[in-house]
């Protein structure tokens, strides 16, 4: 029996877990899956009901699961600079506790969202790209602090890199570069940064053992821009964790939203998957959210977790399908188009699943 740990959190991260379950039991139905949940806490409500982003329950439930699943975390009602205990601090945690350090986001330019984009039609029709993203290191994990000197406050954060955690993470990228079009991207600032030049180093040493592999290096700042002016130019790209972030939630307007955006981050545990997006708790509780990012992160459940790519790919071609039909929530919305809430979007995708 696969156990699955679900952590919905905050905000959005609510409603979209739970819709994503609901494709994930008629999927699970349909397949003969056999599989089971439990729900747990993290994030801010975590911080309301026990006063711990990352609670020991928590602890233990991930622990004895064969894979995470998780909303959002994080809100405005946390966000005050002089509260020391914040949802984040929960995702940080569960990361570290499960070892995970590889990200992968894919961004998939849909044909159906094509036209909502700001980029012409040229510049991304067929664009279908990875971003493996270094989760353990570098300035969100290093030394930080503020002090005063010569009478100034100032603040500090380290960046800070081994070589075995550049070349796990490599080595990552350069496999499933192999499972696609043999074309691997590491993004650096080797001009500038020490971290970086190490990075570079390492990538070139492993390049080695992939001679199949058709590799290349850019500068983080030149690679932002290539995003925009030739995005499918790129397969997989290999970075570390701020350059990453920065880039994938960049390159999300390629594939129309960031609620298109499904990840996985795998490492010597259970992997924990969720979508790309935040809490938003603006449109929280609204039926406004777009859940199709948490139903992609469903099936790369299925898919990296489980092998069950029979059920995944259902799940892709459910939702390609219902954006064919125009259904639209209102972050890819366009005229013409029919503009629903995450519910009837929901629907939709089970309706075309069944």
């Amino acid at each position: 029996m696969f156990k699955l740990a679900v952590l919905p959190g905050d905000g959005i991260g609510q409603e979209v877990t739970e819709h994503a379950l609901k494709v994930l039991t008629a999927v699970k139905t349909k397949y003969d899956l056999a599989l089971t949940y439990r729900l747990g806490l993290i994030g801010g409500k975590a911080i309301d009901e026990i006063g711990d982003p990352f609670p020991q329950e928590t602890q233990e439930l991930v622990a004895q699961s064969d894979a995470v699943f998780l909303g959002a975390v994080g809100g405005p009602k946390w966000d005050s600079p002089e509260k020391k205990v914040r949802p984040e601090q929960g995702l940080l945690a569960i990361r570290k506790a499960l070892r995970l350090y590889a990200n992968l986001r894919p961004v998939q330019c849909w044909p159906q969202l094509i036209e909502q984009s700001p980029f012409k039609k040229e510049k991304i029709e067929g664009v279908n790209l990875l971003i493996v993203r270094e989760l353990t290191g570098g300035a969100y994990f290093g030394a930080r602090g503020t002090e005063i000197k010569n009478g100034e406050r100032k603040a500090f954060d380290t960046i800070e890199y081994s070589a075995e955690e550049i070349r796990r993470l490599v080595k990552v990228a350069f496999k499933l570069a192999g499972q696609r079009r043999k074309k691997l991207t590491s993004v650096d600032k080797a001009n500038i940064l020490e971290t970086s030049r190490l990075w570079r180093k390492i990538v070139l040493e492993e390049a080695a053992n992939y001679p199949e592999i058709t590799l290349n290096h850019l500068y983080v700042d030149n690679c932002a821009m290539q995003l925009c002016l030739n995005p499918g130019q790129f397969d997989v790209l290999a970075t570390e964790n701020t350059f990453g972030d920065i880039l994938s939630d960049q390159a999300s307007v390629l594939g129309g939203s960031l609620g298109m955006l499904p990840s996985a981050s795998i490492g010597d545990g259970p992997a924990l998957y969720e979508p790309v997006h935040g809490s938003a708790p603006d449109i929280a509780g609204q039926n406004k959210a777009n859940p199709l990012a948490a139903i992609l992160s469903v099936a790369m459940m299925l898919r990296i977790s489980l092998s069950c790519f029979e059920a995944a790919l259902a799940i892709e071609k459910a939702v390609g399908r219902v954006l064919e039909q125009g259904l639209r929530t209102a972050d890819i919305w366009a005229p013409g188009c029919i503009r629903v809430g995450t519910s009837a979007l929901v629907d939709a995708v089970i309706k075309e699943l069944n």
